[in-house]
Formats: C-alpha cells, sequence, structure tokens
C-alpha cells in the first residue's frame, strides 16, 4: 500500500534527504490571492462581512456572532457524561505539564552592583482558532486554551466556523469544551475571516446577544486550520504574533525487526483518518518489517470507518515506507523528515529517542502511540508540520509569553565599563554613546 524509497546502500547528503523525504505538497501562496480581499473587507465593514462570508463559506449566517453565554452552559449541561469526563481528565493532565513548564524568572549579578534579571510576561490576549471541517475537536481547545492559561494569559477568544446543523453555532462539543475550561468568549466565525477579526477587531452592534459588543484585536493568534486559514495567519503575522503555519498532520515511525507490526500499522493509520494529505512514514533497517507493516495496513484500512480518506492518504506521495542499512541511517533520515510526530518502535527505544534532533514530540516505545498525545498524554498536540520541527517548536506556555530583560547597575558598576563602553562606541562611530556614560562621571 504505502509508496517505497529505498536508501540501503546509499550515502546522501543532508540537501538530498531533505529532498527525497516524502512530504505533502501545500503551497498556500495562491491562497494569499483569496484570503486579502477578504480580510480587508472584514477590517472595513466588520460583523456584516462577517456574515455574508458565514452564509458564502459555511452555509449559514449566524445570528449572533458571539455565542451566547447561555448556549454554552447548556452544551456543557447535554454533553455525555462519559465524554465529560474525559476532557476533564485531558484537560488536568495537560494543565499538570503546562503549569510545570513555564520558565522561572532569573537573575544574575554579572559584578558588584551590576544585576541583569529575565522576566517572563503574558500577552495581553490571544485568539484561538479551532477548526471545523472533517472533524470535531474540542481536544485542540483543551491544548490552546490550558497553555495559554498556564502563561497566565487574562483574556481569551475562541472562534469556531458556524455550522448549519447547529443554528448556526459551532458544534457543542467545542462550546461545552470552552465552557469546561472558563472560557465565555467564543465566536462562532470560521476561515480567513475569522483570523481577520481577532487581528484587527471587529464591530459586532447588531449581532451580538448584548446588541452592542466589540471583538478587540488580539496580540497571539493559535490553532490549526484549513489551507486558507494558514494564509490568513502569514497574511497578519506582523500585526499579530502567530504560533506557526500548520499543515497536514504527520507521523514518522522508526522501526526495527523487535517491533510489533500492527502496532505500527495501526499508529499509521490512525494519522491517516486526519486528512487526504496526512502523511504516514515508516523508517526501518528490516525489509520484512515492512512487508508486514505493509499487509497489516491493507487489513485495516479496508476495515476503518474512513477507508476513502485513509487509502488517499496512505497511498498519496507524503506516506512511505523508508528503508535504511540500520538504525543509525534510520535516525539520521528521521532527523531530516524532522516529523510532527515521531514515534519509536526499537529495542532500547529511550536511547534512540535521545540521539533525535527534530521532531514536534517524541512517543517512545510500542505503549507510547500518538493518539496517547493528541489527548490525555499531557503535553500539547499543536506540533511543527512539513519539516519545520527542525527549527520550532510545538505549542507550549512560552508561546503565550514574551521575555524581557531587566537591567540595573549602580554607579560604580557602570564606571566599571566606562572605559570599555568608550572604546566600542568610538569602534562603532557612536561617539553619544561613550558620551552618554562619561556624562555620569564627570
Amino acid at each position: 500500500m504505502l509508496n517505497r524509497i529505498d536508501l540501503r546502500g546509499t550515502s546522501l547528503s543532508w540537501a538530498e534527504l531533505l529532498s527525497v523525504v516524502p512530504r505533502a505538497s501545500e503551497d498556500v501562496t495562491d491562497a494569499m490571492v483569496v484570503v486579502e480581499p477578504i480580510i480587508a473587507d472584514v477590517r472595513k465593514r466588520g460583523a456584516e462581512a462577517l456574515r455574508e462570508y458565514g452564509l458564502r463559506f459555511d452555509g449559514i449566517a449566524p445570528q449572533h456572532l458571539r455565542v451566547p453565554v447561555s448556549r454554552l452552559s447548556d452544551a456543557l449541561a447535554s454533553l455525555d457524561p462519559d465524554v465529560r469526563a474525559a476532557m476533564e481528565e485531558a484537560i488536568r493532565r495537560v494543565r499538570l505539564f503546562h503549569d510545570a513548564t513555564v520558565p522561572p524568572p532569573q537573575a544574575v549579578d554579572i559584578a558588584p552592583g551590576a544585576r541583569v534579571s529575565q522576566r517572563w510576561i503574558p500577552v495581553r490576549r490571544v485568539g484561538l482558532y479551532v477548526p471545523g471541517g472533517l472533524a470535531v475537536y474540542p481536544s485542540s481547545v483543551i491544548m490552546n486554551v490550558v497553555a495559554a492559561q498556564s502563561a497566565g494569559v487574562s483574556s481569551i477568544a475562541v472562534v469556531s466556523p458556524p455550522q448549519a446543523a447547529f443554528d448556526g453555532l459551532p458544534h457543542p462539543t467545542i462550546l461545552a469544551a470552552c465552557s469546561l475550561l472558563g472560557v465565555d468568549e467564543v465566536y462562532a466565525v470560521g476561515g480567513a475571516q475569522a483570523v481577520a477579526m481577532l487581528a484587527y477587531g471587529a464591530d459586532l452592534t447588531g449581532f451580538s446577544e448584548a446588541g452592542t459588543e466589540t471583538c478587540e484585536p488580539v496580540d497571539v493568534i493559535t490553532g490549526p486550520g484549513n489551507r486558507f486559514v494558514t494564509a490568513a495567519k502569514r497574511a497578519v503575522q506582523g500585526v499579530v504574533g502567530i504560533d506557526a503555519e500548520a499543515g497536514p498532520t504527520e507521523i514518522a515511525i522508526i522501526a526495527d525487526a523487535s517491533a510489533d507490526p500492527e502496532f505500527v500499522a495501526a499508529d499509521l493509520l490512525s494519522q491517516a483518518e486526519h486528512d487526504p494529505l496526512a502523511g504516514s512514514v515508516l523508517i526501518t533497517d528490516s525489509e520484512v518489517l515492512a512487508d508486514a507493516v505493509d499487509s497489516a495496513l491493507v487489513r485495516r484500512a479496508a476495515a476503518t470507518k474512513h477507508a476513502v480518506r485513509v487509502k488517499e492518504a496512505l497511498t498519496g506521495t507524503q506516506s512511505a515506507i523508508v528503508l535504511t542499512d540500520d538504525l543509525d541511517q534510520s535516525i539520521v533520515v528521521a532527523n531530516a523528515y524532522g516529523a510532527e510526530h515521531l514515534e519509536i518502535h526499537t529495542e532500547d527505544a529511550a536511547t534512540v529517542a535521545a540521539r533525535i534532533t527534530s521532531a514536534g514530540a517524541i512517543f517512545v516505545g510500542p505503549y507510547s502511540p500518538v493518539p496517547l498525545g493528541d489527548y490525555v498524554a499531557g503535553s500539547n498536540h499543536v506540533l511543527p508540520t512539513g519539516g519545520t520541527a527542525r527549527f520550532a517548536s510545538g505549542l507550549n506556555p512560552t508561546s503565550f509569553l514574551k521575555v524581557v530583560s531587566v537591567i540595573e547597575y549602580d554607579a560604580a558598576a557602570l564606571a566599571a565599563v566606562e572605559g570599555d563602553i568608550g572604546a566600542l562606541a568610538v569602534a562603532e562611530d557612536l561617539p553619544a554613546h561613550g558620551e552618554s556614560v562619561r556624562a555620569r562621571s564627570e
């Protein structure tokens, strides 16, 4: 079922490896042509434009662009008890980890009377995008909101596309998740128009339960979406901060002959059901395992609920089995690929995981599958895609924090470096810099 890339007996350069690893092709450049007029229109016409785009793209113009608080509490009250319990456990675990990973302030005494400190300051307000489309993602609500709350963000707005099946509101499970997390500012707006509203703000007078209301601009926008959402985030970057330009989901698995082919096949399939462009990649030095995984995939793919979507993803050019000479080469390939999710199914998996330098998240051993991280592991599932894990990180509290240096010198400490500052000021032909310091000692 999967394409095969045979790297055995080869010695490729880093650039050559980057060119041969399988990758989904999704260029959002052409989408920019579509989203830029939408962003300009929302800036100009506000709520009227938002409702019109809701009708055009989502099939409904919501009566209330901001979801009434009563509908949030109603959604939570009607939520399946088992789903609620699962959400509460996911929130507990994700919050436990994220609270613990907020970086503490630091202070360093550089010299007597000379201290430099570092403070982490949360942004004032964030906008969190939760997609609609092929699936419902309350887990994305949890991942985005908890990370922002752990960072200390005081103002959180959630946007999600209106659904014709739910009276123009986002899916009730999304609303229930927001209510469970204490978020009451939720908008039935999706697509590029939602990104524009968050970045620039919008007057919602006449289209909210309150009658007169404004969606205030945010400082940071996070959360995955389709290519038009991604293009819109690119368009407003600089006006606001963004987490990343998220592409289709992907999984890579490093496996050796000790791996269970059924586990490997099940995990490759679990990501393929997200999207026809999802990438599922097996990197192995065992051709016997590769054959067994392929056979298991054929059987499992035929029996799964989303068989058509899964087959398209698994047979696409973004999915493959990469055959290597040995485990060392498998690790090199994995680091070049830079997977969003990387599983390790090898002997001494923890040692192999320690050699990985490029991955959004690493899942160690046969009992740490990616769906664990999607929901209740405690880690965040908003991760870099498309190879950007080589230089980017997944969503975490620092995504919503600014680091600020605080410099505090007394007179003696400044006098001790007056000559150094003066010499550097002359070297850079900026004499007033040196004069600024000398003015204090004259």
